[in-house]
């Protein structure tokens, strides 16, 4: 009766259950998975969403490609951070889910193939599968810093190969693109597909890193981007598509996004037309999610340094910290010895596909005390078990 690409599993694992059981006998937990900044007290004053109450708003006028006002908007902020963009090279779209699937439907025919990064936000399989698309994952190596490994990339595409996504920075490692990685996927010659949303919080310069993909004037990139991260608003549901690369390339795959953009209409008219005001208020707590976000990853490097057997890897941007604990047992099980003994709750590496095995992932958004009683709470559980 129903298609295979809606077929997925829905057993719950052993981390998934224990939480529950937790949760429903009523204990308190330390929640150190927070990734929503409003979740961890980090939220915009209500003022913010006064610019959706536009009378004009009663007024559909829809343009595929987002109201130009909108875009407009969006070209200044985007060139305010360093990149300049057309405002016809924007695309508009409800979410980055659904950026993901236009750019599936524009390169992809069934069957055909997208090379993800591993270690990753464990999404990208479930939006490819609902295209009737195919992954495969290339490593990002680990050295004291992460990396893509392009040997085995370049030996991972194929002729059903049809793009290449790169998350920069990557969610959960918090790593750039560097230039020279970039010059190698472009040599591939197939469209690259980058995930910005991460890209404002970054925790310091790096000469040798790539801030976006529409840096080039070759081949064909796309860049994602939106308010879920940027303005910290999710709940708007408004992302984007920036079309760069070269200029005969560009001009294709705008003029078919737009085809297929126009098939939804699926952005709302208050948003698009509130978006000047969203992206201003923006800017003021991205500056309050930094400084967060720099407070509890110093906490995290002072408190895994030698000769703790806790390592916290290195880490540029984005909203999380990976520690790498003893390997006397595995994620799985280290995340569920801090649910019982603990009380403390942290993602497990095999979440995003690490290959070691004693990898956990943190939020960085929580609140300083509770991160920093987090932070002792898992050190008393390592040294309870090493």
């Amino acid at each position: 009766m129903f298609s295979q690409r809606s077929e997925f599993e829905e057993n719950e694992n052993s981390i998934g259950r224990r939480l529950r059981q937790l949760r429903a006998a009523g204990l308190e937990l330390l929640d150190l998975t927070i990734s929503t900044p409003a979740d961890a007290g980090l939220t915009h004053d209500a003022t913010v969403l006064q610019g959706l109450a536009s009378p004009t708003a009663l007024h559909y006028t829809p343009d595929a490609q987002g109201l130009q006002s909108a875009r407009e908007a969006l070209a200044a902020d985007l060139q305010a951070a360093g990149h300049v963009v057309e405002i016809d090279d924007l695309i508009l779209t409800s979410g980055t889910s659904e950026a993901y699937s236009y750019l599936f439907k524009l390169l992809c025919d069934p069957g055909d193939e997208v090379l993800i990064p591993a270690p990753s936000y464990p999404l990208f399989e479930h939006l490819a599968q609902l295209e009737g698309v195919r992954v495969a994952r290339y490593p990002l190596a680990y050295d004291g810093s992460f990396h893509i490994d392009m040997p085995v990339l370049r030996r991972m595409v194929t002729p059903h190969t049809r793009a290449i996504v790169v998350v920069n920075p990557n969610n959960p490692t918090g790593s750039f693109l560097k230039r020279d990685e970039f010059s190698s996927l472009l040599n591939l010659g197939l469209p690259i597909i980058s995930d910005e949303v991460f890209a404002a919080y970054a925790f310091g310069p790096g000469a040798e890193r790539v801030d976006s993909v529409l840096e080039t004037q070759r081949g064909l990139v796309f860049a994602l981007g939106g308010l879920s991260k940027a303005a910290a608003l999710p709940q708007l549901k408004l992302s984007f598509i920036a079309v760069g690369g070269e200029e005969s390339a560009r001009a294709r795959a705008r003029q078919r996004l737009a085809f297929i953009a126009d098939a939804y209409l699926s952005v709302a008219t208050p948003v698009q037309l509130a978006l000047p005001e969203l992206l201003v208020a923006g800017r003021v707590v991205r500056s309050q999610i930094l400084q967060r976000l720099r407070v509890n990853l110093s906490a995290v490097q002072d408190n895994c340094k030698p000769p703790n057997p806790i390592t916290a890897l290195s880490v540029e941007a984005g909203f999380y910290a990976v520690l790498r604990l003893p390997n006397v047992m595995s994620d799985e099980e280290w995340t569920i010895r801090l649910l019982d003994e603990e009380r403390v709750v942290v993602q497990p590496g095999f979440f995003y596909d690490f290959r070691d095995d004693s990898m956990l992932v943190l939020s960085l958004l929580p609140e300083p005390k509770t991160f920093s009683l987090g932070l002792q709470r898992i050190q008393q559980c390592v040294s309870r078990h090493i």
